[in-house]
């Protein structure tokens, strides 16, 4: 080892230049492996923190997280009815995109069936749960609404009364949290122009028939409100969520619910199955093709640089050659200096990703089992990246050193 840290201290530049590149792509091969570990988090967080055992979704549809999902909001009465069947929540998920003092704000609106859920569940950092049934909401600090303060979403300002961290959906945008009721006005929000022309045309289609033209009030009433209309439906929500009874069978009640034809059911765990295999699978299929670029690539600068360095030193090679070195204190220099030059990358890598990661537009999640793959992959890149500088060397003949 002294000869290698000799060395080492003779092209001192040369090696921290070097190592400060290789830290710089470990840092982004941990970061990748962090950024997907941080996908799978964000993906599966609201389905973990909601704590439902069962997703009613809207039949052959694979939930409100895969595509687009609607079922009638009295269907959770219908399911209260169940045996076993402790509590039914209504469920309602969509993204909106809308302009905050200048700038777009993109965030996901989730719908809290008020009053049985308040969203005590949901972790604040401040301020409160939600204790009124309209213009209250939750927000997460990463959209910037600070507390206290209010926004204008569809016809009505909303007050942002608690504060999460963290919460953020699939796509990275944040959570916030409004009543049922809220959520769908947010979400069925039209321009008074579109409304007026609806129920311009909903007055012109009952004239064009018999029953309008017998009785005129029918006219008056298709051209009010769609509330007002017993034949129109009112909004669907995206899902039902579903709590047991302690000790309930979860397989009887599905079974029971199998036989409705109109749904489908998924437990907590299917529908986060359903999340990584499809939103995810995507992301982590490219993010593993990149860690496995950057590590061929870190591969070959490494194995670059010891070659230069074993060129620069061939006179000093054949010197020790020529005294009588073996061959494998030739090797174990070349071997300990890639092992050193990767060692020092990746702890720079570490140190570096510290600071930087909590910086990244997503989350960077790094498990200490990442960290050690990847010190047994910089180990075994090492290795191999000294082959080259160890075939060069061993090919050095002795009378090297005699030439001019």
């Amino acid at each position: 080892m002294n000869l290698a840290v000799r060395d080492i201290r003779h092209n001192a530049g040369r090696f921290v230049f070097t190592t400060v590149g290789i830290g710089l792509l470990l840092m982004i091969v941990m970061g990748m492996g962090g950024i997907y570990r941080g996908l799978i988090h964000e993906a599966t967080l609201l389905v973990d923190r909601v704590g439902a055992d069962l997703w009613i979704v809207q039949g052959s549809t694979r939930g409100p997280f895969a595509e687009i999902s609607r079922i009638p909001a009295t269907l959770e009465d219908r399911v209260r009815a169940v045996p076993g069947v402790a509590n039914a929540r209504r469920f309602v998920s969509h993204t909106i995109q809308r302009e905050h003092h200048g700038q777009p704000l993109r965030m996901v609106v989730q719908g809290l069936s008020w009053p049985e859920d308040r969203g005590d569940w949901v972790p604040l950092v401040a301020g409160r749960a939600l204790r009124q049934a309209h213009y209250e909401m939750i927000a997460d600090q990463s959209l910037n609404l600070p507390l206290g303060s209010s926004i204008r979403l569809g016809k009505d300002v909303y007050q942002i009364v608690g504060l999460t961290r963290g919460m953020v959906g699939t796509g990275g945008d944040g959570l916030t949290f409004f009543t049922v009721s809220d959520a769908m006005a947010i979400q069925f929000d039209q321009p008074g122009e579109a409304t007026r022309l609806e129920r311009a045309a909903r007055r012109a289609r009952v004239e064009n028939i018999d029953l309008g033209r017998l009785q005129p009030l029918l006219l008056e009433r298709a051209a009010g409100l769609a509330s007002g209309i017993p034949a129109l439906a009112p909004p669907q929500v995206s899902a039902v969520l579903v709590s047991l009874q302690p000790g309930a069978d979860e397989a009887a009640v599905r079974r029971t619910l199998g036989t409705w034809p109109d749904i489908t059911v998924y437990s907590t765990q299917e529908q986060k199955d359903l999340l990584l295999a499809g939103m995810v699978d995507k992301a982590r299929r490219q993010l593993g093709l990149f860690r496995v670029l950057l590590i061929i690539i870190s591969t070959i600068i490494i194995a670059l640089i010891i070659y230069t360095l074993t060129l620069d030193k061939i006179r000093d090679i054949a010197l020790l050659k020529l005294i009588g070195a073996r061959n494998g204190v030739i090797g174990g220099l070349i071997l300990q200096q890639a092992l050193l030059m990767g060692a020092f990358g990746y702890l720079l890598a570490w140190w570096m990703g510290r600071y930087a990661f909590p910086h990244f537009p997503r989350l960077v999640l790094i498990d200490p089992a990442d960290l050690v793959s990847l010190a047994m992959i910089v180990v075994v890149i090492s290795t191999l990246a000294s082959l080259l500088g160890i075939w060069k060397a061993m090919n050095v003949e002795p009378n090297t050193v005699l030439s001019a």
